[in-house]
């Protein structure tokens, strides 16, 4: 007596190669995406009228609640730090067209005055455009 096979199925497909497109795009997102450096001290911006996105910029001066000035992670003194950012400024101007605006985040507990005596410095170091960051309502 003869029997017939019974029909064969078809093996399942295969998922490593889409696991392996997925950690390949995991890798490329991972190495081309821009990671932020941490903020020096933490900073409560003041409270503003809402008027678009915060401000970008290559040069970000940072002004702590007890008055204390950092750039680039640095936090020497008010004298030190303006020197880092004059030098780095002008490093910057070397290379590029040379009017970057200065985003300046400032604690909402800093005196106004403080605020006000930066600002000359900040136009002596040749910084036509001060952007202070704030928070919406």
């Amino acid at each position: 007596m003869q029997f017939t096979d019974p029909p064969r199925r078809k093996p399942p497909e295969s998922i490593v190669p889409m696991i392996n497109v997925v950690f390949l795009l995991l890798v490329f997102f991972l190495t081309t995406a821009q990671i932020a450096p941490p903020e020096p001290f933490e900073v409560a911006p003041p409270v503003a009228a809402p008027d678009g996105a915060p401000p970008e910029g290559v040069f970000t001066l940072y002004l702590g609640a007890e008055g204390g000035l950092a750039y680039r992670g640095a936090a020497l003194g008010d004298e030190a730090v303006l020197a880092a950012l004059k030098a780095a400024k002008a490093a910057y101007c070397a290379v590029e067209t040379c009017d970057p605006p200065l985003v300046f985040r400032a604690d909402a507990a800093v005196p106004g005055a403080r605020l006000a005596a930066l600002l000359p410095k900040l136009g002596a170091l040749g910084f036509a455009e001060v952007q202070l960051v704030t928070v919406p309502r």
